[in-house]
């Protein structure tokens, strides 16, 4: 299978279970943070529904369930590209504070997410 026909999302859950086997400690961090930033952004606000008189709430297993937003596939690469560039400006403000242990640990982290895109 082609990169093309696995969703980004796929290969970067396929990338964590790699790294977490490998016990690499930056990019099981990487790919948990731009997941959970994939997984906030299909959130549904809650200023949709609104709380009204008890008689007129839902009643039964499910029936307050709300549907997440769809995102496209280059909804969730932009995503990724944000975190990416989030990293890197990161890593060059802590190498103008003579960080550069914090600056490198982020870059490798931007690498592992470039490597999916």
């Amino acid at each position: 299978m082609s990169t093309e026909t696995v969703s980004l999302r796929a290969r970067m859950r396929a990338a964590l279970t790699t790294a977490m086997k490998s016990r690499d400690r930056q990019a099981i961090s990487a790919l948990r943070s731009a997941l959970g930033a994939i997984d906030n952004a299909e959130a549904v606000d809650g200023t949709e529904h609104r709380a009204g008189a008890v008689e007129d709430s839902s009643v039964g297993v499910g029936s307050t369930e709300v549907r997440r937003r769809d995102l496209s596939e280059s909804d969730i690469e932009q995503i990724v590209r944000t975190a990416i560039a989030e990293r890197r400006t990161v890593a060059d403000e802590y190498d103008g504070l003579g960080q550069a242990e914090h600056a490198a640990a982020l870059r490798a982290e931007a690498e592992t997410l470039s490597a999916l895109l």
